[in-house]
């Protein structure tokens, strides 16, 4: 299906580009948010006879996003999760959660503006897009954690799987090392000449 964009889009174009997008995308998605319009005659004309309201309402909308990009971009968020050992959540964290954590800290987003690909399923620290306009995108940190102290850490830059990896690691070598058995080490056991059979005497006949 061909379609006019009426705001920016991003890999498919700017205000007034006639594109061709798949029929489910521009009836499930840019139809109903009047992000398009078809690309029929009567369209053509009503947009070019709008054309100057359409681009100056965007315009308008692009300077309150930028306005608004100051008290969202860099900020971080902080998410208690309960977690395996190994890192991975119980769960997830959706844009739901994200947004709701910028609401508790002053910054007022939607959940359409929150660009997440996938939910979150592990702790760490994660970078998220937010679109607050079709040209305006800002980024912020989302530190998911399964205790404040470990978030404190993971700010700081601490790899904290990293660790806890090494830790167990650690743990088990130390277990490993107690529960072996006392004496050479296995190299220099190996090493080792090997004890030398004692020899017989001859026996001398008898005279």
């Amino acid at each position: 299906m061909e379609v006019i964009l009426l705001e920016r889009v991003e890999k498919l174009g700017a205000i007034g580009d006639v594109v061709k997008v798949k029929d489910g995308f521009a009836r499930n998605y840019l139809l109903p948010r009047k992000k398009a319009l078809r690309a029929n005659d009567a369209n053509r004309k009503l947009f070019e006879t709008n054309r100057s309201r359409i681009e100056e309402e965007n315009a308008n909308k692009r300077s309150d996003a930028e306005k608004a990009a100051k008290g969202v971009d860099g900020k971080s968020v902080q998410l208690i999760r309960q977690a395996s050992n190994t890192g991975q959540l119980y769960g997830s964290v959706s844009a739901r959660d994200i947004v709701e954590a910028l609401e508790a800290d002053g910054a007022h987003v939607t959940k359409s503006q929150v660009v997440l690909d996938r939910p979150i399923k592990a702790i760490g620290m994660h970078e998220v897009k937010v679109a607050l306009h079709p040209e305006v995108s800002v980024t912020v940190k989302v530190n998911v954690a399964r205790s404040p102290e470990e978030a404190d850490l993971q700010a700081q830059g601490v790899d904290v799987m990293a660790q806890m990896f090494e830790r167990d690691t650690t743990a088990f070598t130390e277990q490993y090392d107690a529960s072996a058995e006392p004496g050479l080490p296995a190299e220099a056991a190996a090493e080792a000449p090997a004890a030398e059979a004692p020899v017989a005497e001859e026996e001398q006949p008898e005279g």
